[in-house]
């Protein structure tokens, strides 16, 4: 008998509001992942921003999210569209992270989702967030994407996703995730 494997994704949410609709798809994303996948939500508000004169200093307030990076099987970002590009405070943390010694994107498995309120979902973020990626040496997920078009439609008044497409779209993210991940495996594993 096969033991099924485990993996354990780290997830990253690019709004920092509460009840977000990019916090309510990672909510969703996590009861609905296979049992053999687990996705723990990181916190990043306490990372000031990065400027290259204290850097130094700020590699300690950090060393933890690139443990937990370093650790993981995947990185996973769920993420609104701010100015037709990443949000400033996600990309402020993956710029403070890429100056770690470490490089914890390096060979990194990433799956990228995300939701907004208008018709064409996150498809500039997406694109910006996969060129950062490229640069950080990361793998990222091709299929399926997910661009949560029109979000105000999907989610109940209590946060539940309702669109039964993308319900069924997010565990196919995660074992594609799971399966990338398999052929860049963290150090140790």
């Amino acid at each position: 008998m096969s033991v099924e494997k485990k993996y354990h994704f780290i997830a990253f949410c690019g709004s920092l509001r509460k009840g977000s609709y990019n916090e309510m798809a990672l909510k969703a994303m996590q009861l609905l992942a296979p049992s053999h996948i687990t996705i723990e939500q990181v916190f990043y508000d306490h990372v000031p921003m990065y400027n290259a004169d204290v850097h130094t200093e700020l590699l300690e307030q950090v060393v933890p999210l690139v443990q937990k990076i370093a650790a993981s099987d995947g990185v996973i970002f769920v993420s609104p569209e701010y100015n037709y590009s990443v949000p400033g405070g996600l990309k402020n943390v993956i710029d403070v992270l890429s100056r770690h010694p470490d490089k914890p994107f390096n060979e990194k498995a990433v799956a990228i989702l995300g939701a907004s309120q208008g018709n064409v979902g996150t498809a500039r973020m997406q694109y910006h967030l996969r060129q950062v990626m490229v640069f950080l040496n990361a793998h990222v997920v091709n299929k399926p994407e997910i661009m949560i078009a029109n979000a105000q439609h999907k989610f109940d008044e209590t946060g539940n996703l309702t669109d039964e497409f993308i319900r069924k779209q997010l565990p196919l993210m995660l074992e594609s995730l799971a399966a990338l991940s398999d052929r860049f495996p963290p150090a140790g594993k």
